[in-house]
């Protein structure tokens, strides 16, 4: 009997394979229709994240997509609720994936620079202001006689907001380097120090420049200010912006303080932005201040601000405090830098 038994059991076939795993039920049409979505909610923020993490502006619609990054952590973070209520395993795995990374672009950006230690100098305090076309003119005198900054770079200031500028600042601030025009087209950097060496990067809006005394240092200062990334002028940005990044680059070939401040149309999430800062050894005072993801524009309209591109750059300075106040008349914050000069190790 113990035989005839064995001898079954030895018959019997063995199967050692492994057990595949049960296929993902079919979708229903609910499902079908919430997988499409959470999938079509995931497309932009994915690009845009890859697109941050390969270093690259790209082309329309890219540059002005990065200008969302961080409120693209919304989109994903739908996509991975409704991938989920999908009963989908791999899009909601591949749904956190995009949203881990969204969110991990969205990290303040921060170059490995050294940080000036000597003593300080001086303390000096900036404003950059764009007063569209001149509106906002008023509305930025009345911050610096409040605030007093000793040295204020202007985007879009016309003839007149020139005149009413060095007017009301005869006394307090009686230089400056301009570039007039109207519209757009005027800039001006009003200083309480001495300026000389007067310059301009070639632009289609004014971008002057010039070197200050301060405490007995020269310190180059100039202003930025590029063409916006419009689709079908994304190149002509990149080419302005690039022209910033040369002069960045040029100034820090030769030791000395720099600052370069105002409205660059870009932010921290653009490449080309950063290539500034790489290029010029320069920190953001925003970044510095923590305070890198305070809006700055747009002011006026039916969105609320949601992106932060007027800036203050700068080299051999630290950085003590940094505020925005509101413009009346222009659709942009200003930028108030409360600086240190720092003098040699």
């Amino acid at each position: 009997m113990d035989r005839v038994l064995a001898a079954e059991h030895a018959a019997e076939p063995v199967n050692d394979s492994p057990v595949p795993p049960a296929p993902e039920p079919p979708l229903r049409p609910r499902h079908r229709v919430t997988a499409w979505a959470a999938g079509l909610l995931l497309i932009v923020p994915a690009v845009t994240a890859a697109c941050r993490a390969l270093d690259t502006d790209a082309v329309t619609p890219v540059p002005q997509l990065l200008s969302f990054l961080p409120w693209l952590t919304v989109p994903a973070g739908l996509g991975v609720l409704l991938a989920a209520a999908a009963r989908r395993r791999g899009l909601t795995y591949l749904a956190v994936l995009v949203l881990g990374a969204t969110a991990w672009s969205s990290v303040p950006y921060m170059p490995q620079t050294v940080i000036p230690y000597g003593l300080p100098l001086a303390r000096v305090k900036v404003i950059a202001a764009n007063v569209e076309f001149g509106e906002g003119t008023r509305a930025l005198i009345d911050v610096i006689r409040r605030e007093r900054p000793q040295i204020a770079f202007v985007s879009e200031c016309d003839r007149a907001c020139r005149t009413a500028l060095t007017s009301a600042f005869a006394d307090s601030h009686p230089y400056y380097a301009s570039v007039e025009g109207e519209g757009s087209t005027g800039s001006i950097v009003l200083s309480g120090y001495p300026l000389r060496d007067w310059r301009m990067i070639p632009a289609a809006m004014g971008m002057p420049g010039a070197t200050a005394d301060i405490a007995g240092v020269p310190v180059r200062l100039q202003l930025a200010h590029p063409l916006p990334p419009l689709p079908g002028q994304v190149h002509l940005w990149k080419r302005e912006l690039g022209r910033v990044q040369d002069y960045a680059a040029t100034a820090a070939r030769t030791p000395g303080p720099t600052l370069i401040a105002g409205d660059f149309n870009a932010s921290q999430d653009h490449a080309a932005f950063r290539h500034i800062l790489a290029a010029g050894g320069l920190q953001d005072a925003a970044r510095r201040a923590e305070a890198s993801r305070t809006p700055t524009w747009p002011t006026e309209g039916p969105l609320p601000p949601y992106v932060q591109i007027d800036h203050v750059l700068v080299r051999d300075f630290t950085v003590r405090e940094v505020r925005f106040p509101a413009l009346a008349g222009s659709d942009h914050r200003a930028v108030l830098a409360d600086l240190d000069l720092r003098g040699p190790r």
